[in-house]
């Protein structure tokens, strides 16, 4: 890549996607005892210990043919806990989030999507010896265009970023592709990468020792690395992760441009057996030669009361399959029909999956934890809150929901920006909250003019 101009730019605010579990770096154990706040979680003490036992069970080899299901109130961690198991698992680790509504309303075979989504949670850690570029990102500036499907989002079309060893810095100009790997890893000014050119491939390996002192970070909820030394550009051991779904759809040839690949359109294909036979075949061998090495991910899904009888079948006799990642089920439902029969079970689970599972209740959040969420999800949302907003946010968040609170953050702060305030105060959070009705408060309307809306 050839050096071009660069100029430093503020940081682009459409491009901060800010997810509502990114805080979340683990489950905040020290051994198997759950500390009151730790690796962005807060709370469920009770809960994330019994996690820390799931994930010792699974790096020691001995949760083979079972699963998880998280059992609790809507807003009470379920997602949380399960990113939290992923992340304590070891780095690079797939987490496949899903929504059980999803299976019945995707294009293809329903076996062909479990498949899919099983496949997206098994990785390989790929080793190679490449010419890459290595260092400390100083300045990001990342191009954009309009989608040419959606006129109301942005796609990027190229990127120029400076990055530096201790002894060297270099300017690079960047295609589409590694801009989208930039966003799409959240790749920032201080952070440490990897770049191999000819495989198009970026690897974030951590915050910079002195980025994060200077942002002073939780020590706890970031990799610390050192700067590299030496020249930006050498030749060495390249390190990347990739799932099998992967590496079946580029056995399988089936291309898609990159806005396809990265921000959805266009229909799934559905792959073959014997492609997905090859590819297995391939990663076996890497592993045995030393060339890779297998990282079993992470399945969540949500709402598994609405999965049907032939799902559960399905999922039951994964869970015995020699490449099987680890399925956390979660549901705030209590007994329900299992769905395609006349049969009533504890959470709409079939009773032979049930007895395969390691059930793990959630409870609803306390004020002090409510507050605390708050304040993480404020700083990761870069939003500042007078101490009357977060207080009145706490009582709010008692009587409706954690949910609804955290979802008020954003339109408070576009309503403090609206005038010109640098902090979000209880005026705002109350006009938001005039504004955005709780879902008690909805139903509690539309049950007072049930008679109008039906005439």
């Amino acid at each position: 890549m050839e050096d071009a101009p660069i100029k430093e730019v503020p940081e682009l605010r459409e491009w901060e996607r800010i997810a509502a579990h990114s805080h979340i770096q683990g489950l905040g154990l020290e051994g198997l005892t759950a500390k009151p706040a730790a690796a962005g979680m807060i709370g469920q003490t009770a809960a994330r210990e019994a996690c820390g036992i799931v994930v010792r069970l699974v790096k020691e080899g001995k949760f083979g043919g079972r699963a998880v299901l998280l059992a609790g109130p809507p807003g009470s961690g379920k997602t949380a806990l399960a990113l939290g198991i992923a992340k304590e698992l070891g780095r690079d680790v797939p987490f496949v989030p899903l929504a059980a509504s999803e299976i019945f309303s995707t294009e293809m075979k329903k076996t062909e999507f479990l498949t899919q989504t099983l496949r997206k949670a098994i990785g390989a850690r790929i080793h190679e010896m490449r010419k890459i570029y290595e260092g400390e990102i100083k300045e990001i500036t990342i191009e954009t265009a309009t989608h040419p499907y959606n006129p109301y989002q942005k796609v990027p079309v190229g990127a120029t970023i400076k990055i530096a060893t201790r002894d060297e810095n270099k300017k690079l100009t960047m295609d589409q592709a590694f801009a989208a790997q930039l966003i799409q890893q959240g790749i920032e000014s201080g952070d440490v990468v990897a770049i191999d050119v000819d495989g198009g491939r970026i690897v974030k390996v951590g915050k910079s020792e002195a980025s994060a002192k200077e942002k002073a970070l939780d020590l706890s909820a970031a990799e610390i690395v050192p700067i590299p030394k030496g020249k930006v550009l050498k030749e060495k051991e390249f390190v990347y992760p990739v799932t099998l779904h992967a590496l079946d759809m580029a056995q399988a040839h089936s291309g898609g441009d990159l806005f396809t690949m990265f921000f959805g359109g266009g229909r799934r294909a559905e792959i073959d057996a014997d492609i997905r036979r090859a590819v297995d075949d391939s990663v076996k061998a890497m592993v045995q030669t030393g060339k890779a090495e297998l990282i079993p991910g992470v399945v969540f899904i949500d709402e598994c009361s609405i999965l049907d009888i032939e799902t559960f079948a399905f999922l039951n006799r994964a869970l015995e399959s020699e490449l099987a990642p680890i399925i956390i089920f979660a549901t705030n439902r209590g007994i329900t029909t299992v769905r395609g029969t006349d049969l009533r079970a504890p959470h709409g689970v079939p009773l032979d999956l049930l007895d395969r599972l390691l059930i793990i209740n959630t409870q609803p959040y306390k004020a002090d934890e409510i507050k605390r969420i708050l304040e993480i999800r404020a700083r990761a949302e870069k939003i500042e809150l007078e101490r009357d907003a977060l207080d009145y946010l706490t009582r709010l968040g008692e009587r409706t929901s954690l949910r609804y609170v955290v979802q008020l953050l954003a339109p408070a702060a576009q309503i403090a920006a609206e005038t010109k305030a640098k902090q979000i105060d209880k005026g705002h959070v109350i006009r938001a909250e005039s504004l955005f009705a709780d879902v008690k408060r909805s139903v509690k309307y539309l049950k007072e003019y049930e008679r109008a809306f039906l005439e």
